[in-house]
């Protein structure tokens, strides 16, 4: 067959393989184009070189391959490149040169001994010895390693390796004119050996000059006449005096065996460098951080029970449980002073408490206290520290909490736990089981000091809003204590005791000339804060007394009269209430009753409103609804339709009727169980016509076949409908043993019906 010829000068291609040419300007181009556009292939060979006789006539190898063009580029000098993928092998029989351009008579020629165990022996050693050669050459590229596994072809192999191998046109000619392929295999073979005896002599005298040039014999000599200029210069004694200032005070510091071999080994580090480099600070402010940390430096448990609980009860009002526990950790600790501390964790909404109680129980136990809060850390090494390679690294923030705690037994309070983070840089809350957990953190080792530092002394409390979202293992190795919230009557106590007088102070107010009475608390409570916690309620008594100081400080001076405020002045002060909140229903109400939801905030009502209009027997529910809570109205309704009675009573009340499902407060979400048996209510109230009481609140989950099954928040849910003047509350008969654990004073006025069945909710809420 004839093919057109593209002549190449340097350079060789080999069957299989692609290669890019560069083609100059206007040459070979009407050759290119019209290979395009037929996709025929054209035959490339290799310039041997120029004939004596005739030298615009070039003489070429027998011997080229058959290719087909696969791209081609222009570049803006009207060069061009083209990528060049070989077919096969062809020995040429005639150039001929009479058409517009050269062309070629070629014929196939075939490989021989292409298989065989001596081939395949052959094959593997290839393989091994190239990719050994890679590791030891830098300028090869790794990647090659997976390629190499990738070819099963032998001769392929052999043409792959050896355009990677530096050798002249000739020697890269002689191997695409080895049809033998075992001859061709052995031939790059000895090649590549050879290469690689090359490399790794290259790689020997590499190490060799890098070892001489690290010497440390010859770099402490040059320190020595450093150390030498630099006193004759009157400089070494400012080093001198710093480094012995070091040594004694590790002498004098409490330290662990560990801390004090490295803090030797730096010392001595140290010495040998000079103060002007960036190693002798990071040395250095390492030093510092051994140094200063407490060691084997412990404050003095206070275990007098009476005085705790004075101190306990002076900070906070009531939280009988919480306070209990408290003085049972200071009992068992009198008794066996070496007991590990447990891990607490408080959860509730915010402004109950949980940071100011933890500050009370570290001044009960007389121990240091120390805050950090975990709100949005996403990197592990804000827990662990940064390794001191890193510019910039410090210890993690439970080591820097403990430096300035100055105590290895100090109270530490995680705050915020439930709003951890994770991303790419690792996840604390991993970190954190180390740091919490009593069997691991005896040896914690932060990875700035890579020293084991005791943490097992340490009285960790953590606070969080709610437990969904506090990682599985992190919540197992808690003991969680709860913090509901507070009633009004709570609220008013907290308020005179603790917040008002505060307020005062910080405003500048005598509290012997202004004072607050009840009703203005409870003007406060009830129509300018909605709340578990006293957060808010702190504000507008801050906000009361900063409108007072002003009136103070701009009146005439005058005889001053003492100041009592009440409900009235409050009004006056704040203004109209813009608090807006679910009050319960004024009077009883088809298709509305009345539920209870737990949220991080604390506990709320909602309404739920039935609506009934022609329709093709849809149920629609708006409002934000979460799945769950989706699926129990659409399990409240399965029951409705399944109930006979209904069904005889009316005709066909689902058939034509669709129900319209809505919870007020449309833009927040709602999810959970718990309002099945509130759903259920008010669309049997919406189906038989008759209104549900509007003194009564609900909740619980439902089944398919009516029972009623128990859910969590309960105190929470009873202090909600308490706020909003509910006193009849139905619960699923299996929390009963929740309202046990609830104080008296919580439960007053409040009288509870326990089901266990829909047919008792319904006998009980239908007006």
């Amino acid at each position: 067959m004839e093919l057109p010829l593209l002549e190449l000068e340097k350079q060789i291609i080999y069957p299989n393989l692609p290669l890019v040419v560069v083609i100059p300007p206007g040459k070979n181009s009407d050759m290119i184009n019209d290979i395009l556009k037929s996709k025929e292939k054209l035959l490339v060979a290799a310039l041997k070189k120029l004939n004596s006789d005739n030298p615009s006539e070039p003489e070429y190898y027998n011997f080229g391959v058959a290719a087909v063009v696969t791209k081609l580029m222009n570049f803006p000098d009207e060069s061009y490149r083209i990528i060049i993928q070989g077919k096969q092998r062809v020995k040429i029989i005639k150039i001929n040169d009479s058409t517009k351009y050269k062309k070629a008579k070629v014929i196939p020629v075939q490989e021989i001994n292409t298989e065989g165990p001596d081939v395949e022996a052959l094959y593997r050693s290839l393989q091994n010895a190239f990719i050994e050669l890679i590791s030891e050459t830098p300028a090869i590229p790794q990647e090659l390693k997976l390629v190499i596994k990738e070819i099963s072809k032998p001769s392929n192999l052999a043409d792959f390796i050896s355009m990677h191998l530096n050798m002249p046109i000739s020697e890269r000619q002689n191997i695409l004119e080895m049809l033998d392929v075992r001859q061709r295999l052995k031939y790059i073979l000895e090649k590549v050996i050879n290469e690689l005896d090359v490399a790794k002599m290259a790689t020997k005298i590499r190490r060799d000059v890098e070892s001489k040039a690290e010497d440390s014999r010859r770099e402490y000599y040059l320190r020595e006449q450093l150390k030498a200029i630099k006193k004759e210069l009157g400089e070494g004694d400012e080093l001198s005096k710093e480094i012995e200032e070091l040594e004694q005070k590790a002498k004098s510091v409490k330290l662990s065996e560990e801390a004090r071999k490295a803090c030797e080994k730096e010392i001595d580090r140290l010495k040998m460098m000079t103060p002007a480099s960036a190693e002798y600070t990071v040395a250095r402010t390492y030093l510092d951080w051994i140094l200063e940390l407490p060691w084997e430096t412990y404050t003095e448990d206070k275990t007098n029970i009476r005085n705790a609980k004075k101190i306990l009860d002076n900070d906070h009002y009531n939280l009988t449980d919480i306070k209990e526990r408290i003085l049972e950790l200071i009992a068992v600790k009198t008794l066996k002073p070496d007991v590990k501390s447990p891990i607490i964790c408080f959860v509730g909404p915010p402004g109950v408490g949980k940071t100011s109680l933890g500050q009370s129980i570290a001044r009960a136990l007389g121990r240091k206290f120390v805050r950090f809060s975990l709100g949005g850390i996403r990197d592990e090494a804000e827990i662990r520290g940064h390794r001191r390679t890193y510019v910039g690294a410090l210890p993690g923030r439970i080591i820097q909490g403990i430096r300035r705690a100055e105590s290895s037994n100090p109270l530490f309070m995680l705050d915020e736990i439930d709003k951890l983070g994770t991303d790419f840089r690792g996840d604390p809350a991993s970190a954190l089981l180390e740091v919490l957990d009593p069997e691991q953190n005896v040896n914690f080792r932060d990875h700035y000091l890579d020293l084991s530092f005791d943490l097992s002394n340490v009285l960790f409390i953590m606070t969080a809003n709610t437990t969904s979202t506090i990682p599985p293992a992190l919540l197992d190795r808690m003991e969680i204590l709860e913090l509901p919230g507070y009633t009004t009557t709570e609220k008013i106590e907290i308020a005179k005791r603790h917040l008002a007088p505060r307020q005062l102070h910080e405003n500048g107010l005598d509290k012997h000339a202004v004072s607050f009475n009840i009703s203005a608390f409870e003007t406060i409570i009830d129509q300018y804060t909605h709340e578990a916690g006293v957060r808010n309620l702190e504000r507008k008594i801050a906000q009361v007394c900063r409108k007072i100081a002003k009136r103070i400080a701009t009146r005439k001076p005058s005889r001053s009269k003492s100041l009592e405020v009440d409900g009235k002045l409050v009004n006056k002060e704040l203004g109209p209430s813009r608090q807006v909140h679910e009050k319960k229903m004024s009077e009883p109400t088809v298709g509305v009753a009345t539920g209870m939801a737990w949220t991080p905030q604390g506990g709320e009502i909602l309404l739920v409103e039935v609506l009934q209009h022609p329709g093709k027997g849809e149920l629609i529910l708006t409002g934000q609804l979460g799945e769950v809570m989706k699926e129990s109205a659409m399990a409240a309704m399965a029951i409705l339709k399944a109930n006979k009675k209904i069904q005889s009573e009316s005709e066909n009340p689902f058939e034509h009727t669709d129900y319209h499902i809505h919870v007020p407060a449309g833009a927040i979400p709602k999810d959970g169980p718990s309002a099945g048996i509130t759903l259920l209510t008010a669309l049997y109230s919406k189906i038989i016509d008759k209104p549900v009481r509007d003194d009564l609140a609900m909740t619980g989950e439902i089944t398919l076949t009516g029972r009623v099954l128990p859910v969590g928040g309960i105190e929470n849910k009873i202090l909600a409908a308490k706020r909003a003047g509910i006193r009849n509350i139905i619960l699923p008969k299996d929390n009963q043993a929740d309202i046990k654990h609830i104080s008296r004073q919580k439960k007053q006025d409040l009288k509870f019906y326990y089901v266990d069945h829909v047919h008792r909710v319904l006998k009980l809420a239908i007006a």
